[in-house]
Protein backbone atom coordinates (compact mmCIF):
# COMPACT_ATOMS: atom_id res chain seq x y z
CA UNK A 1 0.00 0.00 0.00
CA UNK A 2 1.55 2.85 -1.30
CA UNK A 3 -0.82 5.81 0.19
CA UNK A 4 -1.28 7.07 3.86
CA UNK A 5 1.21 5.06 5.82
CA UNK A 6 2.92 2.27 3.72
CA UNK A 7 1.84 -1.44 5.05
CA UNK A 8 3.44 -4.72 3.45
CA UNK A 9 0.61 -6.71 2.02
CA UNK A 10 2.47 -9.72 1.06
CA UNK A 11 5.93 -10.50 2.99
CA UNK A 12 8.18 -12.95 0.83
CA UNK A 13 11.59 -11.72 2.79
CA UNK A 14 10.57 -8.46 3.07
CA UNK A 15 11.10 -6.94 6.55
CA UNK A 16 9.86 -3.55 6.18
CA UNK A 17 9.52 -0.50 3.78
CA UNK A 18 10.15 2.83 4.02
CA UNK A 19 8.21 5.37 3.05
CA UNK A 20 10.66 8.42 1.64
CA UNK A 21 8.61 10.93 0.96
CA UNK A 22 5.98 11.02 -2.33
CA UNK A 23 6.28 8.15 -4.83
CA UNK A 24 9.75 7.41 -3.34
CA UNK A 25 10.44 3.53 -1.33
CA UNK A 26 12.78 1.29 0.23
CA UNK A 27 12.21 -2.23 0.37
CA UNK A 28 14.15 -3.87 3.44
CA UNK A 29 14.87 -7.45 3.24
CA UNK A 30 13.99 -9.64 5.97
CA UNK A 31 17.65 -11.81 4.75
CA UNK A 32 20.05 -10.24 2.91
CA UNK A 33 20.92 -11.48 -0.60
CA UNK A 34 24.07 -13.01 -1.66
CA UNK A 35 24.79 -9.60 -3.89
CA UNK A 36 23.37 -7.29 -5.58
CA UNK A 37 22.70 -8.70 -8.84
CA UNK A 38 19.72 -10.11 -8.26
CA UNK A 39 16.26 -8.80 -10.60
CA UNK A 40 13.17 -7.07 -9.89
CA UNK A 41 9.51 -6.28 -11.82
CA UNK A 42 7.50 -3.33 -10.73
CA UNK A 43 4.57 -2.24 -11.20
CA UNK A 44 1.28 -0.06 -9.89
CA UNK A 45 -2.15 -0.07 -10.70
CA UNK A 46 -5.55 1.60 -9.60
CA UNK A 47 -3.86 5.21 -11.31
CA UNK A 48 -6.15 7.74 -10.47
CA UNK A 49 -3.22 10.71 -11.20
CA UNK A 50 -3.69 12.95 -14.35
CA UNK A 51 -4.27 10.39 -16.95
CA UNK A 52 -1.21 7.92 -18.09
CA UNK A 53 0.57 4.86 -16.94
CA UNK A 54 3.00 4.86 -13.72
CA UNK A 55 6.37 4.08 -14.03
CA UNK A 56 8.06 1.74 -11.08
CA UNK A 57 11.69 2.30 -11.35
CA UNK A 58 14.61 1.81 -9.46
CA UNK A 59 17.24 4.57 -8.28
CA UNK A 60 20.16 4.59 -10.12
CA UNK A 61 22.54 5.15 -7.60
CA UNK A 62 22.44 3.36 -4.36
CA UNK A 63 19.49 1.62 -5.60
CA UNK A 64 19.84 -1.81 -5.45
CA UNK A 65 21.69 -2.85 -2.59
CA UNK A 66 22.07 -6.76 -0.65
CA UNK A 67 19.80 -5.34 1.99
CA UNK A 68 17.25 -3.45 0.26
CA UNK A 69 15.93 -1.89 -3.01
CA UNK A 70 15.12 1.89 -3.22
CA UNK A 71 12.37 2.59 -6.08
CA UNK A 72 10.11 5.28 -7.41
CA UNK A 73 6.76 5.78 -8.60
CA UNK A 74 6.26 8.39 -11.37
CA UNK A 75 3.84 9.43 -14.04
CA UNK A 76 4.96 12.33 -16.46
CA UNK A 77 7.99 13.29 -14.68
CA UNK A 78 6.49 13.66 -11.40
CA UNK A 79 6.69 11.22 -7.86
CA UNK A 80 3.21 10.05 -7.29
CA UNK A 81 1.34 7.91 -4.88
CA UNK A 82 -0.31 5.00 -5.64
CA UNK A 83 -2.80 2.74 -3.63
CA UNK A 84 -1.25 -0.87 -5.39
CA UNK A 85 2.50 -0.66 -6.11
CA UNK A 86 3.97 -4.51 -6.65
CA UNK A 87 7.99 -5.50 -6.08
CA UNK A 88 9.00 -8.68 -7.67
CA UNK A 89 12.63 -9.51 -6.43
CA UNK A 90 13.97 -13.05 -8.07
CA UNK A 91 17.57 -14.49 -7.28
Amino acid sequence: NGTGTVAIRASGNVSSITDNGTGNYTVNFTTAMTDDKYSWAGSSSNIAVGGGTASVAEYSLGGKTTSSLKIYVSIANAYIDTPNIHCNIFR
